[in-house]
């Protein structure tokens, strides 16, 4: 017969019992700190001054009322978003040339949402095979966009209002340089949006953009704040690539379908138009300079087109490589040069450079009195400028330094 052990007597369990609730809740108080606070919240007795808003001493909450910069932006993006379009871009395969390679990845950013492989059937009818974003500048119908979004031949274009309706578009002109197109609709009446000075904003200052994000969500808002200033990048890759400088750069998220928005402050005002993302980081998007795009707009006012002005220099801002190989004694400027091939003259013969005494290996240090160098290359200074106009160029000439004066001529395009 087996021997079982004696069960424990009734007070010896209720000793147990209490000595287990004191170890369990000793090691509740010990490990509180590791908690989640919404679980600190069940073991913590509560008080109703416990579970009231903390606010920060001198601040008076107004019922109903917003902070002061939430109701300004929420004032202006209602303020501003009449002005913005979407734009749509579509075509048949029998009329855009290179239909499948057009609806590939775009280099840009990939603003267009379209994609498709190159062994798959281009789809037969009418597609939408593009978009983006835009807004308009002038209250008769005038709409600045950029060049990669319209940059289908063969295509048709239309925009959608931010009342829903779509309008016919026909591109008016594209700049040969910057990644910068003009839309013209019919009609007159339009809400538009001015331009801040580009070179007033400073970082951490806020903007707005506003655009056809994933060209899907027309007037998607975003807020954020301007990350730096005068960016030089590389847009696209391969032969389609641009060289973009003096780009503003935005934490205000750019999505695909923005290409071609506003970038505005919180006067209502545009101070760049949103251009470029990045693929490596988040929330890095950049935006060209108002002061650019207002140039542009003055030129189709003006001429019905847009003018380039031209010096006919070849440059290389020079490096302390450069300097210390030379021995020179200027430690800023653009140096004359000509290209690899031996086609690629350093000066362009009867442009406005030779015809002011410029040769190769001539420094160019100031135009009109601003230093050449990372930050204002020569080809963004003389950007700046109209045709026509006539710059004073500071130079390093044969060891010395002198000014002479050029007049701006218009850049031939095919």
């Amino acid at each position: 017969m087996q021997n079982f052990p004696k069960q424990p007597s009734f007070s010896f369990t209720i000793i147990l019992t209490v000595f287990i609730s004191l170890i369990v809740s000793s090691s509740v108080v010990s490990f509180a700190p590791m908690l989640r606070p919404e679980l600190l919240s069940f073991l913590k007795p509560t008080s109703q001054a416990d579970q009231a808003l903390r606010i920060p001493d001198g601040y008076e909450p107004v019922k109903g009322k917003l902070p002061v910069e939430e109701e300004s932006v929420i004032k202006i993006v209602k303020q501003t978003q009449p002005a913005v379009v979407a734009v749509i871009v579509t075509a048949t395969a029998a009329n855009i040339k290179n239909y499948v390679d057009i609806l590939e990845f775009d280099p840009f950013d990939p603003y267009s949402p379209f994609q498709i492989a190159p062994e798959q059937q281009a789809p037969k009818g009418k597609q939408q095979v593009g978009g983006g974003s835009g807004f308009f500048v002038s209250s008769d119908g005038l709409i600045v966009t950029n060049k990669h979004v319209v940059d289908f031949e063969g295509a048709e274009f239309s925009v959608m209002t931010y009342d829903g309706k779509e309008l016919p578009a026909k591109v008016l002109a594209t700049d040969p340089v910057l990644d910068i197109a003009f839309l013209k609709v019919e009609g007159s009446g339009f809400s538009h949006l001015d331009f801040a000075d580009s070179d007033a904003v400073v970082p951490g200052q806020t903007v707005i953009a506003i655009g056809n994000a994933l060209g899907e969500f027309t007037n998607t808002v975003t807020k954020g704040v301007i990350s730096g200033l005068n960016r030089r990048i590389i847009a696209g890759n391969g032969p389609e690539s641009e060289l973009i400088e003096e780009a503003i750069q935005t934490d205000a998220a750019i999505n695909p379908g923005n290409s071609g928005g506003p970038l505005i402050d919180l006067s209502g005002e545009v101070v760049g138009l949103n251009t470029a993302v990045s693929e490596q980081g988040r929330l890095l998007g950049f935006a060209l300079p108002s002061n650019l795009i207002e140039r542009d707009v003055e030129n189709i006012i003006k001429y019905g087109r847009i003018s380039r002005p031209f010096l006919g220099v070849r440059y290389q801002l020079i490096s302390q490589d450069i300097i210390e190989a030379n021995q020179l004694k200027v430690d800023h400027g653009a140096l004359i040069m000509r290209g690899q091939n031996r086609n690629e003259l350093a000066i362009a013969p009867g442009s406005p450079a030779d015809q002011a005494g410029l040769v190769e290996n001539d420094i160019i240090l100031e135009v009109d009195g601003i230093r050449v160098d990372e930050a204002h290359s020569l080809s963004s200074l003389i950007g700046r400028r109209f045709v026509g106009d006539e710059v004073t160029l500071k130079i390093y000439h044969a060891g010395t330094e002198e000014e002479v004066k050029a007049t701006l001529e218009e850049m031939k395009t095919e």
